[in-house]
């Protein structure tokens, strides 16, 4: 039997140089590797069927987008093998109207939010005026679960209609009507913050959510603005979220106040800053890597 230290299976083309940098960085230390595509999905799922091949770890990036990749998955949980961030549980994290109510409940600070049943369930729209002016206009309309990278979200709704609009194009989609967050600037920064959770390490960048373009957090940085909440909170949110990889998002506003905006993305863009402009620091993948090959080593 052939055995491997992990095994990844991605579909977007912009993940193969996350992949290849992992590859690179775990076969350096000694660690194999081997990589699932839709190609190769049956003779994998053949050769694990007849104990030819195992995996000790599986970074599935594939399952989410093609539920062709399930059969792996369903193979190595069979077999003990790690997974890392199962789609079971992923899926219900980040479900945002779930987590929200979840996370109100433990008392964290959240946008004013209200949570709108799936049209499909519930035509009316049980909005009043009142509900409205709470929110105060311009408000943000957010669906619970497609809206990665932004898609699909209104940043600056105004009206009723506006919602349900929305509501109407994503019929099956429960929604999140919530206040619009103003953040403070800090250095010409907007005080906006993308934090990786990493295999049991917060790793905080400043992401403006306007360019979505990313700068490290230095320890400096932590200190002279007092920015120790990131940790806090993301820690807080991973012991809730209970998986390996996510980020969120948290910004601070000019009285100090950090608010949790958006709560659990498990399938993080990693792409390289040095080859896209609105990508992740190479640092910080780097140090998401290591991680990774940490937690492997651990098994």
């Amino acid at each position: 039997m052939l055995i491997f230290d992990l095994a990844i299976s991605y579909t977007w083309e912009y993940d193969s140089e996350f992949i290849d940098l992992i590859e690179k960085k775990f076969q350096k230390n000694g660690y194999k590797t081997f990589i699932i595509y839709k190609q190769n999905i049956g003779e994998v799922a053949n050769l694990l069927r007849n104990k030819k091949i195992y995996f000790k770890a599986y970074l599935d990036r594939a399952s989410d987008e093609d539920p062709e990749f399930e059969i792996i998955t369903k193979l190595l949980t069979r077999k003990k093998s790690y997974i890392i961030n199962p789609h079971k549980k992923t899926k219900k994290v980040t479900d945002k109207a779930y987590f929200h109510k979840k996370l109100f409940r433990k008392k964290f600070n959240l946008p004013r939010t209200i949570i709108l049943e799936r049209f499909d369930k519930c035509n009316p729209l049980l909005i009043t005026k009142e509900d409205l002016n709470e929110l105060r206009i311009p408000f943000i309309i957010k669906p619970s679960i497609f809206s990665g990278g932004g898609q699909g979200v209104v940043k600056d709704g105004t009206s009723n209609e506006q919602i349900q609009n929305e509501r109407v194009r994503s019929h099956n989609e429960k929604y999140l009507i919530q206040e619009k967050i103003h953040p403070a600037k800090i250095d010409h920064k907007r005080a906006w913050f993308r934090v990786f959770w990493a295999f049991g390490k917060v790793i905080p960048t400043w992401w403006d959510d306007h360019t979505h373009i990313y700068h490290p957090v230095t320890k400096e940085q932590i200190n002279k603005y007092k920015l120790h909440q990131l940790n806090k909170i993301t820690a807080r949110l991973a012991k809730i979220a209970s998986i390996d990889y996510f980020s969120t998002e948290i910004t601070l506003t000019n009285n100090h106040k950090f608010v949790l905006i958006d709560y659990i993305n498990d399938q993080c863009d990693m792409r390289l800053q040095s080859l896209h402009v609105d990508g992740v620091p190479d640092i910080v993948v780097n140090q998401f890597i290591d991680q990774m090959k940490k937690k492997v080593a651990s098994l």
